[in-house]
């Protein structure tokens, strides 16, 4: 994890000891508490970002939130940016898409990788176990600790999420990014998109209801 640069330009890092779960991710990293735990650690991001003055840096915008906003995000809280000790997050990890915007945007993209806001052929391709996702979705709220007001807020913010991600995957290949394909070829293709968007908006209820 980077702490710092030094005055010949090297970056400093230091050592998290802990475990990493990658894809097909261990049962024990789905569980309710690992989500519950990671959850309440960006919170505590959030909350020691608001100190912080972003303005007149460079950020990478390729995740940020469209709505913009004045607290640093991490923006790409997936399971394999996460360090756990005995199944509960203690840190973060690869801050690439780092960017001002709303905390609650930020909470939706870990809604997005870690609930997971999923298509069920594509959530069982990378190895997710069947769940109760609007249940996940509330209990993301809930260890958060995202007051009543900002959970219809959340649901627009999911959909901003997923809105982010395809038109950034659109664009690299539309550049002709050769990353991002093979990228999407080893997980569904481009019409993994359509099948998420499909399945957001017919389960959407259900999330809705989940979060009253």
């Amino acid at each position: 994890m980077p702490v710092g640069i030094d005055e010949d330009g090297r970056e400093r890092l230091v050592f998290i000891e802990g475990e990493v779960p990658v894809a097909p991710y261990p049962e024990w990293s789905q569980s309710d508490a690992a989500l519950a735990s990671v959850a309440r650690l960006l919170r505590g991001l959030h909350d020691a970002a608001r100190e912080f003055d972003p303005q007149g840096l460079s950020w990478n915008e390729g995740l940020a939130d469209p709505a913009g906003g004045t607290v640093v995000c991490h923006n790409d809280v997936e399971l394999s940016n996460v360090v756990f000790r005995d199944g509960i997050a203690v840190a973060l990890l690869d801050f690439e898409f780092a960017a001002p915007g709303r905390p609650v945007y930020d909470l939706a993209q870990l809604a997005r990788l870690c609930v997971p806001i999923e298509d069920d052929f594509d959530q069982h391709r990378i190895g997710w176990l069947p769940a109760d996702r609007a249940a996940r979705l509330r209990l993301v709220a809930d260890a958060y600790g995202l007051e009543p007001g900002g959970r219809a807020e959340l649901l627009t913010a999911v959909t901003d999420a997923l809105t982010r991600i395809e038109a950034a995957a659109r664009r690299s290949i539309a550049a002709g990014g050769s990353n991002t394909v093979a990228m999407l070829s080893r997980r569904g293709g481009i019409e993994k998109f359509d099948r998420r968007r499909h399945w957001w908006s017919a389960h959407y209820h259900q999330f809705a209801a989940a979060l009253l």
